[in-house]
């Protein structure tokens, strides 16, 4: 059970975690719909911005000192799939975030608490705290804890680029590619969230969210070869 009264103070009980200035991790927990429905100001969304800056690099660190063999592009391709809506959503979960996540009332009547967006902002908001108050050491061992396992089991398997692998599989049926589409845009300037969606010959294949343009494209095309069998039925209907 969440505690309404003081979610804060329970989360920092539950990963423990002191903080100096309390009111930071209040902040990291509030989401905008929550301020928006007090006409307020107070929210996440500028201590998720920071945060998601300490999670890249901390991330890319651990996998410059780790991995020494690899190229400057294998290690990028893993930090993207580490960072991504998916990994970070993993962690969320692992910390019983949505419990402790305040809410406007309308976000939490539509299932804000298991909304993935939502949580992967909100461990971003959670990193930027820590980082704030306590400085960058407590912030890495933070994340560590949480996505070390992630980035070494992502480093040692398949973290080759989706749209490339979309485009080899539909190429070696068809002369013609996929093509992409940003459906779908929300969020203030500093922080949007993109829908993708992934084409041939203009019939949908499937649909990808991200914090990026390139993100969601890579999402969409992870999720169309999830179906590889119904891609090539299209393909054969569509030629």
């Amino acid at each position: 059970m969440r505690s309404e009264k003081n979610p804060a103070n329970s989360f920092m009980q539950h990963i423990e975690i002191s903080f100096n200035n309390q009111e930071l991790m209040n902040m990291a927990l509030t989401h905008p719909s929550y301020s928006q429905e007090r006409s307020s100001s107070y929210n996440n969304q500028r201590m998720e911005f920071l945060g998601d800056a300490v999670l890249n690099f901390v991330v890319a660190e651990y996998l410059y000192n780790t991995f020494a063999h690899k190229a400057e592009g294998e290690l990028t391709k893993i930090r993207a799939r580490v960072v991504c809506e998916n990994a970070l959503n993993d962690v969320a979960n692992l910390l019983k975030l949505g419990e402790y996540v305040r809410l406007g009332k309308g976000e939490e009547m539509s299932g804000g608490r298991q909304r993935k967006s939502i949580l992967a902002d909100t461990v971003e908001a959670v990193i930027g705290a820590i980082y704030l108050d306590l400085g960058m050491g407590p912030a890495r061992n933070f994340i560590l804890k949480y996505l070390e396992k992630i980035i070494i089991d992502t480093a040692s398997g398949d973290y080759q680029d989706f749209k490339s692998r979309l485009q080899e599989l539909v190429q070696s049926k068809s002369r013609k590619n996929v093509t992409y589409a940003i459906i779908e845009e929300t969020g203030p300037a500093h922080a949007k969230d993109f829908v993708a969606g992934v084409y041939f010959n203009n019939h949908l294949l499937a649909r990808g969210k991200g914090k990026s343009k390139k993100e969601a494209e890579q999402s969409a095309a992870a999720s169309a070869l999830k179906n590889p069998a119904i891609i090539e039925k299209i393909i054969l209907e569509e030629e």
